[in-house]
């Protein structure tokens, strides 16, 4: 059973709290100790952003953590070692690495696959490779019992729902809302008819991130999914207190596990 299946088991029903974070933002020692601060504070999955020089599905708050991550030089290696230097403390929190194909596929997927299986990561997030072409990569992820988590849009269509749903592991990635990571305008009806739809097809467990940024907001998804995720709120705090960023990120981490626990 890999370590996001027994995360979700061990919760026997209660919602998981995912937390994104950018990797190097302010820098890769602060990452790892915001990681840790993360799951001191509730949170049940990191996923931790590979920076990219175009992220275009994401909004201001984490462009900028995305700046500051490649003016420090962050490279998808660096982001690896740091995931590899989170396990000698933590080896039960699921990682997921979330990013862009380029810097991936200029790795290698054999050699990326191989490589985060060995830092300990449990799930990839490629927000820009269409399921039409994610196999070369999927497959490689696959042979390493690496999931390959997938997102899906407000506007995707029933029939790609069923197609996602049949390739997709570890958990679902439901896009609340139009626009980019950040964005406001959170319709909790509209959630759950989407969600209602999506159990129709899988068994795997769903996450709604994009447009939460609350204990109000978080208490409402989680009435109706499984795992709440939450970044760009996260990245803003991390950027409001500098020096000052685990203590800070674990504080909301708690106040957003306590609202939907």
């Amino acid at each position: 059973m890999s370590r996001i299946q027994q995360t979700f088991q061990n919760l026997n029903g209660k919602k998981a709290l995912i937390s994104y974070i950018t990797a190097g933002d302010p820098d890769l020692n602060t990452t790892v100790a915001l990681m840790h601060s993360l799951v001191k504070n509730g949170t049940d999955i990191l996923e931790l952003g590979i920076p990219f020089s175009d992220p275009m599905a994401d909004g201001p708050t984490i462009q900028r953590a995305v700046e500051r991550a490649l003016a420090n030089g962050v490279s998808l290696r660096d982001v690896l070692d740091t995931v590899h230097t989170f396990r000698e403390h933590d080896t039960e929190t699921p990682v997921v690495l979330m990013g862009y194909l380029n810097p991936v596929h200029k790795m290698g997927y054999a050699e990326f696959a191989e490589a985060a299986a060995k830092a300990g990561v449990d799930g990839v997030l490629t927000v820009d490779s269409p399921i039409e072409t994610i196999a070369p990569l999927q497959n490689e992820l696959k042979a390493h019992h690496i999931d390959c988590i997938f997102l899906i849009a407000p506007t995707t269509t029933e029939e790609r729902i069923k197609t996602i749903a049949g390739m997709a592991g570890g958990f679902i990635y439901y896009v609340s809302l139009k626009g980019v990571t950040g964005a406001a305008s959170l319709d909790t009806e509209a959630v759950s008819r989407k969600i209602e739809l999506l159990r129709q097809y899988t068994d795997l467990p769903i996450g709604v991130g994009f447009g939460i940024s609350n204990a109000e907001s978080a208490k409402a998804i989680s009435q109706v999914a499984d795992a709440v995720i939450v970044g760009s709120r996260l990245v803003q705090e991390i950027e409001n207190h500098a020096g000052n960023e685990a203590e800070a990120v674990g504080a909301l981490a708690k106040t957003l596990k306590d609202a939907i626990s």
